[in-house]
């Protein structure tokens, strides 16, 4: 372990620490934002919601949904083991859906809010014998605190994008020294290895991407059965996770398509679902029928655009559209995750800004398992082609599972690479036993 700490490591201490009396204005203004869960603040502070499990635990964070359902796979091989998990994260939704998802043995807290003394607070109740820390959320006060009390660390699923990568080289002396304080660095690819090798990570593993091993979306069957039935075997697209810029386009494609598939539907999944209100009022000012799902409708024969502003439905809706686009790809934010669809038999349509996931859409690309558009309009002609070919249909979904399954394999890396720690963390269990 790296025992002197940098520069920016003291001033981020005695900032957070200064900062720490002003964290209940700070909560109380995320709270009316929804930001925050009214009965489980105290756990932000650090104070514990539940008691420690008995024996070895070890503890898994991830900073939002995203983090936490590819770790998913991971906690449920620790708890089949008999190992105790706790599972932190740092969003109303994530504790949702481990509320929903987590297995049997494993418990969810809100991460605390990374001041020294929530942070010494938490560490202090929960006593973690290893510390997982998914992709690259990582807190400093959180990172010096299990040092300090020698919790061994190790990131999983690790994934530095060029941006961050380019951000981080501005500071080396600072991630240097947060990276050193991992027993090890497990990455996605061999770009991310070169990457965190590059910031100074001095152990490297890579073992791929867990997200694409994960369970696929869950659904609820009475939803799925009463929009199945509205739906009336309608030609239908959805468009997942759009960002603003987006939905202009497709509402033009909408346009475009409706005279070749007069009953077609075009659901519309925000990645912000507060945008609920606005991107239906883009489809009326466009001259369409909309309808939001927020608000409690279904979709009738007349309606053109389905807004569906709510959040855990996504595998409702994958299970439902045979053609998806995936949101973020046609502005420069740089995609969102196509493993879920695809998981789920639905054939995946992407535009040109895909950095986020390059080289999963590099792969799908090439074998035919997704199809890449420019533009709006190159996205109406994409979809005319699908909707008017369920062979086409078919045949794009099939080689985006084969492509996904190949890819795979990723949990079974990570448990090898945990093994040694996992072995140290049993005979310590079975010590304290005697």
């Amino acid at each position: 372990m790296v025992e002197r700490l940098p520069f920016t490591f003291t001033a981020y201490r005695l900032a957070t620490r200064a900062a720490t009396p002003f964290a209940r204005y700070l909560l109380g203004r995320r709270l009316k934002r929804g930001k925050e869960h009214p009965e489980r603040l105290p756990e932000r502070r650090g104070e514990a919601g539940l008691a420690r499990p008995r024996g070895p635990l070890v503890w898994v964070h991830g900073a939002s949904v995203g983090e936490l359902i590819a770790a998913l796979p991971l906690v449920e091989r620790l708890t089949a083991q008999g190992i105790a998990v706790l599972v932190t994260s740092g969003t109303v939704t994530s504790a949702e859906v481990a509320a929903r998802r987590l297995p049997r043995g494993a418990v969810h807290q809100f991460v605390p809010l990374d001041a020294p003394a929530y942070v010494a607070r938490f560490l202090d109740h929960w006593r973690p014998d290893l510390g997982l820390f998914v992709e690259s959320d990582l807190w400093p006060n959180l990172i010096i605190g299990c040092g300090d009390r020698d919790i061994p660390l190790i990131l999983i699923n690790g994934r530095l994008s060029e941006r961050s990568f380019a951000k981080w080289q501005r500071a080396p002396t600072t991630i240097e020294a947060l990276l050193s304080r991992f027993d090890l660095c497990l990455v996605r690819s061999a770009e991310d290895a070169q990457r965190f090798g590059a910031l100074g990570a001095p152990r490297l593993g890579v073992t791929g991407n867990l997200k694409l091993d994960g369970p696929a979306l869950p659904v609820d069957p009475a939803r799925f059965t009463e929009l199945e039935r509205a739906l009336a075997g309608r030609p239908l697209v959805v468009a997942a996770s759009t960002h603003a810029g987006e939905e202009v386009a497709l509402i033009e494609a909408h346009r475009r398509l409706r005279l070749e598939f007069p009953r077609l539907l075009t659901v519309i999944a925000p990645r912000h679902p507060e945008r609920g209100a606005e991107i239906a009022a883009l489809a009326r000012a466009g001259g369409l029928e909309a309808a939001r799902r927020s608000q409690g409708v279904l979709p009738h024969a007349a309606t053109e655009i389905y807004v569906a502003d709510t959040l855990g439905e996504l595998g409702l809706l994958y299970r439902l559209g045979r053609v998806v686009f995936m949101g973020g790809s046609l502005i420069p934010h740089g995609g969102q995750n196509p493993i879920e669809p695809i998981k789920l038999g639905a054939g995946v349509l992407h535009g040109p800004h895909v950095k986020n996931f390059s080289d999963l859409y590099q792969a799908l690309d090439s074998a035919d398992g997704a199809v890449a558009v420019q533009d709006g309009a190159d996205l109406a002609r994409r979809l005319a082609g699908l909707l008017g070919d369920p062979g086409a249909q078919a045949r794009l979904a099939a080689a985006g599972e084969q492509t996904v399954r190949t890819l795979a394999g990723a949990v079974e890396r990570t448990m090898a690479a945990l093994e040694p720690y996992l072995v140290q963390i049993r005979l310590r269990g079975r010590r304290d036993d005697v």
